[in-house]
């Protein structure tokens, strides 16, 4: 491939046209060369304090506030987003950052485990034994379309895997170049500033084919981060689990987010609930992986009135740009096939424009009996969309939550005369979601120690882990032991007296020895 044959450029979804600045795909001899330098830079960073390690992501976050300027400029020409929406996601991302900086820092978060040996223990003795996380070695993160900063260069998989020991290459993603080379820089810095290994980042431009494929199959690469379509995530876990030692792959995927409407709720509280639903279908216009694309509700008069109310409040949203024309696409094809099929009544629809990007609000309307013998109907159109779907009994409404692949959340709307709640209900749901949310709506994430964000499969590749939160970190560690060890030999968070004073499980109980 030639030079010319590597060159891009950002395009202004807005338009189709080509925006400033010629940015290069990275040729399979870089993509080896950083790959190779985060496998030499691992040796070091591994054993660097959770202290040097949360002076790193601190100052990741500073060097990413001293460019706020830079991207607030730059991100509304790659994705229409508008300021205040660019300076709410590099808040979150320097937070999430920060959040990070202070779990290794204070360092429990290895889950330290020491057994004292019992050298004269019948029939055989006990041995001492201790262990702890570690790092798995360099990962891969792979930049979402729909979210430039927080799950990006620079988002979530980035600063937990720093955070865990592990050095990070990143591929950028395609849609918006200059925001991805800006946040690069401004990690490089930090870690020039800090006294960080050569080749504990890297990022590389370029499409997920030229550039993600070498990457996951190199040798030294030994997990992967990825946020995008399902077909993305799974062509990604197919090359990792062929390759001759295959490693893990963390990938967020598709997700319907299904909420349920019980009647109390319904006849108490429709206006609000109209208004509610209409937020959540419409808030970033196919940005985000949490709105609902599912709402369950009793059927009847109620229901009707319901559908009207929620009708009319989308008719009357602006819609909006979708942050490249990929997206925009992909939705007017998922809302379109479902117009005029057997069964399934559009209740609100305007005309999608893809040439300048833009998606509107779209309402489908079916009953839980075409529901269930319909499976495309729970299909993922990724935007500003739902299918009402009415059901007659539990019995019914139960069957087809059993029958959903995997999501990211679920939701109850109940009235206290819906309580108690059924048991059979909760439990379908818990079986398919990783977060059930009761009198809210899916959209907005909390960044926390609590939070998942993630589900069973196909929400997610590993139902087991988060995305989102400080458990996220978890992700990029094994558990190790060692048994009968020197104590020279040993991390600090396993010594004998506790030096770092963490949280540890000494003989099965919980101390700070």
């Amino acid at each position: 491939m030639s030079d010319h044959d590597r060159s891009f450029h950002a395009i202004d979804p807005t338009t189709g046209l080509d925006l400033p600045g010629t940015f290069h795909t990275a040729t399979t001899a870089e993509v080896n060369r950083a790959a190779e330098q985060a496998g030499r830079a691992f040796a070091a960073y591994r054993k660097l304090s959770g202290a040097s390690r949360a002076r790193f992501l601190r100052a990741i976050a500073d060097h990413l506030e001293e460019a706020r300027p830079r991207l607030v400029q730059r991100m509304p020409m790659e994705t229409a987003l508008p300021e205040g929406r660019v300076n709410g996601e590099l808040g979150r991302t320097i937070g999430q950052l920060r959040m990070f900086a202070d779990l290794v820092e204070e360092g429990s978060w290895v889950d330290a485990r020491l057994e004292r040996p019992q050298p004269d223990r019948a029939p055989a003795p006990k041995p001492d034994l201790r262990s702890m996380r570690i790092p798995l070695g360099p990962v891969a993160v792979f930049g979402a379309s729909n979210f430039p900063l927080a799950f990006s260069v620079a988002g979530g998989d980035t600063a937990s895997a720093l955070a865990s020991g592990c050095p990070v290459v990143a591929v950028a993603h395609y849609a918006h170049p200059g925001v991805s080379e800006i946040v690069g820089e401004a990690i490089l810095a930090a870690a020039e500033a800090t006294g960080m290994p050569d080749g504990v980042f890297a990022l590389l431009q370029g499409t997920g084919q030229q550039v993600g494929v070498p990457l996951v199959k190199h040798p030294a690469i030994r997990a992967v981060g990825f946020t995008g379509s399902r077909f993305g995530g799974l062509a990604l876990a197919k090359i990792a689990a062929e390759r001759p030692v295959p490693i893990p792959v963390f990938a967020e995927m598709s997700s319907v987010n299904p909420v349920v409407i019980l009647k109390g709720a319904l006849e108490e509280r429709a206006s609000a609930l109209a208004e509610g639903l209409a937020g959540s279908v419409t808030m970033g216009v196919g940005q985000f992986c949490t709105n609902p694309g599912l709402v369950f509700l009793p059927a009847g008069k109620a229901a009707d009135r319901f559908a009207g109310q929620l009708a009319g409040l989308l008719d009357a949203s602006k819609g909006g740009t979708a942050l490249h024309q990929g997206i925009a696409r992909a939705y007017d094809e998922a809302v379109t096939a479902r117009v005029g099929q057997p069964g399934v009544e559009t209740v609100s629809a305007t005309e999608n424009d893809t040439a300048t990007g833009r998606i509107n609000p779209w309402i489908f309307h079916t009953d839980i009996d075409t529901f269930l013998s319909r499976g495309e109907l729970a299909a993922e159109a990724f935007g500003p969309s739902t299918t009402l779907v009415t059901y007659h009994s539990e019995d019914a409404l139960i069957r087809a939550i059993e029958g959903l692949e995997g999501q990211l959340t679920g939701s109850i709307h109940h009235d206290d005369r819906d309580l108690p709640l059924s048991d059979a209900l909760v439990d379908a749901l818990q079986d398919r979601v990783g977060r059930l949310l009761m009198n809210g709506f899916p959209t907005g994430v909390e960044v926390c120690s609590a939070m998942v964000h993630g589900g069973p499969y196909p929400s997610t590749s590993d139902g087991r882990t988060t995305s989102v939160g400080t458990a996220a970190i978890e992700r990029w560690t094994r558990r190790f032991c060692w048994q009968d060890s020197v104590q020279a030999v040993l991390p600090l968070e396993l010594k004998d007296g506790n030096p770092l004073g963490i949280q540890r499980l000494v003989d099965g109980a919980p101390a700070q020895d």
